[in-house]
């Protein structure tokens, strides 16, 4: 039998299921895996099943059906400040992940270089590498998570050919500034380079913070790639539904290598979706007081087990470090983060994901766990009571 490709040698599933699976073992509760378990809108389920009734089931143009181009290009016009033709420099994606395969495929060759924040997000990171691109390194500062441009200044080679930033971040729930991102835009003018910024959680930031897209900055545009979902806002994961807006010359290529690899996004979920743009601002309004109250309360709840954090100024997700449980407490089964994830699981039917996950080093993770707090109030109280009880336990141990 022939060998597979070598691209595959080094690829293999994340540890998520495995712990996913711990989870099951203890019958605990999954605070790892990015998935929000709050239910689709009402309005954007019946527009599915509506369409799915009235047979809108075809093939669609490869970057989505008119009417959510439309409503998506509004979307960013208004939202994001990134006046758009619906047309021409807007599509539809199988995802967010789908839109930035396609938008590697159209500016890359093999063996270009691009730039990646750690802690980075893993699926940014694999895709790079499968696709034949050399993915570079520049660490944020640890937990206040502040870039080093003179670092990324001697990160950027002849070969380096784009910038990835997930803003907000995942794992660690960073927005970037104003200031930050016209930095780093002056980087990308002086070395000619790619932006692709993912801005998935561009709707969940807190304490003043504000979703700034950087195509949104004055000449940004022509060099920016921005990438979204529906994914969160609208909570649906499973519903593989992305967009994307780039120059028009960007999208056109775009669009192509997106209908060789993806056809289209299912039709009938695109009208499902044109729905959502129908909703109220009060809805926004109310998820992003939504998730501050659960970033509020679980956040505390892990300050009183023990870990220590800066707390994420957008998306839904603590990124936490336990190096204190292990050097000041000595709490066994905290070395690292597998074992801490282990231990968490074992004693409080917590799951999490591995620092590890995150950096290219292993050891730069070691004493950080991810944790999602996007959950069902009451899985989330349970979540933040057993925490409550993890921490009094240790207090008491400690005397």
């Amino acid at each position: 039998m022939k060998p597979l490709a070598s691209r595959t040698l080094n690829l293999k599933q994340s540890g998520i299921r495995a712990v996913t699976q711990m989870v099951n073992e203890h019958n605990g509760i999954n605070m790892g895996q990015g998935i929000c378990d709050l239910p689709t809108p009402e309005a954007v389920q019946q527009g599915a099943i509506d369409a799915i009734r009235q047979n809108k089931s075809i093939y669609s143009y490869h970057s989505g059906i008119p009417k959510l181009r439309a409503h998506t290009a509004e979307k960013f016009s208004t939202f994001n400040g990134i006046p758009c033709d619906a047309e021409r420099e807007v599509m539809i994606t199988s995802g967010s992940t789908g839109a930035f395969v396609a938008a590697c495929l159209a500016t890359l060759e093999p063996g270009d270089e691009v730039i990646q924040f750690e802690p980075f997000y893993g699926y940014h990171v694999q895709l790079l590498k499968v696709l034949g691109f050399k993915p570079v390194f520049v660490p944020m500062s640890d937990r206040s998570w502040n870039i080093d441009f003179d670092a990324l200044e001697k990160a950027i080679t002849p070969k380096t050919k784009a910038i990835v930033v997930t803003n907000p971040g995942n794992p660690n729930g960073k927005v970037w500034t104003k200031k930050e991102l016209e930095t780093l835009l002056k980087v990308l003018q002086k070395h000619d380079l790619w932006a692709y910024t993912d801005e998935v959680y561009e709707y969940m930031t807190y304490d003043g913070n504000k979703h700034l897209s950087l195509a949104s900055l004055p000449d940004a545009f022509e060099r920016t790639i921005t990438i979204s979902s529906f994914s969160k806002t609208f909570n649906m994961t499973g519903w593989r539904m992305g967009s994307s807006v780039a120059p028009e010359q960007v999208i056109e290529k775009m669009g192509l290598l997106s209908d060789l690899i993806y056809i289209c996004p299912p039709t009938p979920l695109q009208h499902g979706l044109s729905e959502a743009f129908g909703m109220p601002s009060s809805y926004f309004e109310d998820l992003g007081k939504d998730y501050d109250q659960k970033r509020t309360q679980f956040c505390d709840a892990l300050r009183e087990a023990g870990f220590e954090f800066e707390m994420p100024e957008g998306a839904y997700y603590v990124f936490a470090s336990f190096e204190k449980l292990h050097k000041e407490y000595g709490l066994a089964g905290f070395d690292n983060d597998e074992n801490a994830c282990r231990t968490l699981i074992e004693q409080t039917g917590i799951g999490s994901v591995p620092g590890r996950s995150f950096y290219a080093d292993p050891e730069k993770g070691r004493y950080y766990l991810r944790f999602c707090y996007a959950k069902e109030q009451p899985v989330l109280d349970d979540a933040c009571h057993r925490l409550r009880d993890f921490g009094k336990k240790l207090k008491v141990e400690q005397g």
